[in-house]
């Protein structure tokens, strides 16, 4: 075999060992997130269901990364995201007044997830943050779509494009309606949203769909009931996006 050729299949051979490598190294620190002793209780009994592991790998979510999580919630995902990215990186939790801010802020203050942060939502708010690596909202993006919010979803889509680095991640995590279902009047009586309906929206902002996970579907979900239904919660049929910014 010519030189030139056996150093050319050295050098991939090398940089695929190398990548792989990089890979299990993230993999293991997922790993290690979603195993840590001071998630609550509460939130490792939804495991099975959310699969935390699984969808941080699907956003390619690595230490270092600064990221804006948009809704955390009671901040079942702000934890794991926070042990993942590590002290080298950063969480700007996103959250509006009341309980959700205050969970927030209790998680910020924990020593334990010194690298969160909590912030405001509008445009002033997100102003001041670096560009960040990744956006992640999981089970709200229906939210915007809201009558009683009054919010523009393009317009806040196209916020989060300018806060993204060039090549970085939204993560839309969400519960699925029926296909073509009115978007406002879905959102307001079931709290959930057409997947495509969120496709074709997102896009128009400016993004790039990027790859779509099917770890959360739910072919038996009927998509008629309300998510908070007990017949269906913890068990609805949701959708994972992955878009991209380009660059």
């Amino acid at each position: 075999m010519a030189p030139k050729r056996l150093g050319f299949i050295l050098a991939m051979v090398a940089l695929v060992g190398g990548a792989t490598s990089a890979f299990g190294q993230t993999s293991r620190v997922i790993s290690a997130a979603v195993a840590d002793t001071g998630r609550p209780p509460a939130d490792v009994a939804r495991d099975g269901a959310r699969k935390p592991a699984e969808m941080l790998a699907f956003a390619g979510l690595k230490p270092g990364d600064v990221v804006l999580e948009i809704l955390p919630g009671g901040g079942y995902f702000t934890r794991v995201i926070s042990k993942t990215v590590g002290p080298s990186g950063h969480v700007y939790a996103g959250a509006p007044t009341g309980k959700m801010q205050e969970a927030a802020t209790a998680i910020a203050a924990d020593p334990a997830y010194g690298n969160v942060s909590v912030v405001g939502l509008d445009a002033a708010a997100l102003a001041p943050l670096p560009p960040v690596d990744l956006i992640w909202t999981s089970q709200n993006y229906h939210d915007l779509h809201l009558t009683r919010v009054h919010l523009d979803p393009v317009a806040i889509d196209k916020l989060w494009f300018t806060k993204l680095k060039p090549g970085g991640v939204l993560i839309i995590i969400d519960h699925a309606a029926l296909p073509g279902a009115p978007v406002v009047a879905t959102a307001d009586a079931l709290h959930r949203i057409d997947p495509a309906a969120t496709r074709k929206e997102v896009e128009s902002a400016g993004f790039v769909f990027d790859g779509e996970s099917q770890a959360l579907r739910n072919p038996d979900d009927p998509h008629t009931a309300n998510v908070f239904d007990p017949s269906i919660r913890g068990k609805t049929d949701q959708f994972v996006f992955r878009f991209r910014k380009p660059g």
